[in-house]
């Protein structure tokens, strides 16, 4: 599952057009491709001293996607590459498992 956190505040404009494409982005993908984590700059000094300039700060698995403004198409594009990388990523886990179980079979043999 990707994570996609947004850093906002409250009353911040460009905040909740951010929210708008969030929510338009993610209901075209399937319901349990996205969690979606809020945190406010008013909650978390360590935030507000990174962030306070550029919110609304959108982060997809952690790694700064977008500030101030947020492309839908840009959004969609990287939420779908993150499953993608996911599902390879589970994939790989997967067959590395199996191979492994079928030495270790093949050894006790």
């Amino acid at each position: 599952m990707t994570t996609l956190t947004i850093i906002s505040k409250p009353d911040c404009h460009l905040c909740d057009v951010a929210r708008e494409v969030i929510e338009t982005v993610v209901a075209d993908l399937p319901d349990d491709a996205v969690e979606i984590e809020e945190f406010s700059i008013l909650d978390d000094a360590a935030l507000y001293a990174q962030w306070w300039e550029k919110i609304p700060v959108v982060l997809v698995d952690g790694r700064l996607h977008a500030h101030w403004r947020l492309s839908p198409d840009r959004l969609r594009t990287a939420l779908t590459e993150a499953a993608h990388a996911a599902t390879a990523h589970n994939d790989t886990a997967h067959t590395e498992s199996s191979i492994a179980s079928m030495t270790e079979k093949e050894s006790s043999r």
